[in-house]
């Protein structure tokens, strides 16, 4: 059998052939401990709600600099349907912070965990210390972040480093495609 027919055949194997807690791997197999530490360390479960509703646009994705003092986009840009509209949380948490930052209102909740998110421009009459549950409303969105278009800034840090917000509400992971024959 050719490899790339044997590489298939192997893909596509039902997964009840392995117990659930086995991982299948070409090679020798990692501690099961150490091996889901890593992969819950590197990918998060999209297990977070959107902030907005419905379900927004990514008006600009997620582009950190390659050095932490450039400029970059440390979080992504969701498209609202207005001014005005409701921010919620996308998890529970902890509010750690509610101001203006430069001349934006901002409002940080902590997840625990070392997960912290923050949004802006908004307006909240939250204080910190306030606990929120998931989807609840943390305030409304002012004008003034994207030029064209209504728009919340959202950022996710995991202790000190900036994260991708959108992979706690989408999967991420590229597609692969394999060969036919």
């Amino acid at each position: 059998m050719k490899p790339s027919a044997l590489l298939a055949a192997l893909l596509l194997l039902p997964a009840p052939l392995a117990p659930a807690e086995e991982v299948l791997a070409f090679g020798p197999a990692p501690s099961t401990a150490a091996h889901q530490t890593e992969v819950s360390a590197t990918v998060a479960a999209p297990s977070w709600r959107w902030p907005l509703a419905p379900r927004p646009n990514v008006l600009r994705d997620f582009d950190p600099p390659p050095k932490p003092w450039l400029s970059g986009h440390r979080g992504v840009d969701l498209g609202a349907v207005s001014d005005g509209a409701e921010v919620t949380s996308p998890a529970a948490g902890t509010v750690s912070f509610v101001g203006v930052v430069v001349d934006r209102p901002v409002i940080t909740i902590d997840h625990g965990n070392g997960l912290r998110s923050s949004f802006e421009p908004v307006e909240s009459t939250l204080t910190a210390g306030s606990m929120v549950a998931t989807g609840e409303v943390l305030g409304t969105l002012k004008p003034g972040h994207c030029a064209a278009a209504s728009c919340v800034h959202w950022g996710v840090r995991r202790g000190d480093d900036y994260v991708n917000p959108l992979q706690f509400v989408m999967d991420l992971r590229p597609s692969i495609l394999l060969p036919l024959g």
